[in-house]
């Protein structure tokens, strides 16, 4: 069984993304689960509250991540840039330094998103990637998911009623979890669990 760790990067009740996240848990593949996971609760990274110790809400996420075999960062865009929620979560979870490697180091990470506007999320998805380089992950790039015009895609309960977007988050979805298969298969005959990432930066200011 293919275990992948979902995140929304939105709190606002009626997100567009986290209701792409639900359906993207419903259209899953075969052998394959998509557990949901929140950054609610996490405060603003402060070097005094980590001081104090790591906030159980930020444990609790990183433990979620070690246990994935792959994670689906669903990203609002705030600001033609990641919403500032969301790159707080991921600051947390990068602390403190030594985590780094533990939580992010050759993990596998995919990146889709939906927004109101005409472009969908490509900025987005675009400034995730220098973030996640430098914490050592392994994106994957073989399909990009961008939902644009997200109001017309979802009802009004939040449930994804537009047919083409329906298939295309499904081939989205197939295609990464055949890799997160590859990967782990190949590992697997290396005799190793992953290639872990020289990644991480020391935090302060």
């Amino acid at each position: 069984m293919t275990k992948v760790l979902g995140i929304s990067g939105s709190l606002r009740r009626g997100s567009y993304n986290s209701a792409l996240l639900r359906a993207a848990a419903r259209l899953m593949p075969e052998d394959a689960t998509l557990e949901i996971a929140s950054i609610r609760g996490i405060p603003l990274y402060d070097g005094d509250v980590e001081a104090q110790g790591i906030p159980a809400a930020v444990t609790q996420l990183k433990e979620a991540i070690i246990a994935a075999d792959g994670v689906l960062l669903v990203t609002p865009e705030y600001n033609n840039s990641v919403p500032g929620v969301f790159k707080n979560a991921i600051d947390w979870l990068s602390r403190p330094a030594s985590d780094v490697k533990r939580v992010f180091g050759g993990r596998r990470f995919a990146l889709l998103g939906a927004s109101a506007g005409a472009f969908g999320t490509v900025l987005s998805q675009a400034a995730w990637l220098p973030v996640l380089r430098t914490l050592g992950t392994q994106p994957w790039f073989g399909a990009r998911l961008m939902v644009a015009r997200a109001a017309g895609v979802f009802d009004e309960a939040g449930n994804l009623k537009e047919a083409l977007i329906e298939e295309q988050l499904k081939q989205f979805l197939a295609g990464y979890v055949a890799f997160l298969r590859r990967a782990a298969a190949g590992a697997s005959r290396a005799g190793q669990p992953g290639q872990p990432g020289q990644g991480g930066q020391a935090q302060g200011g």
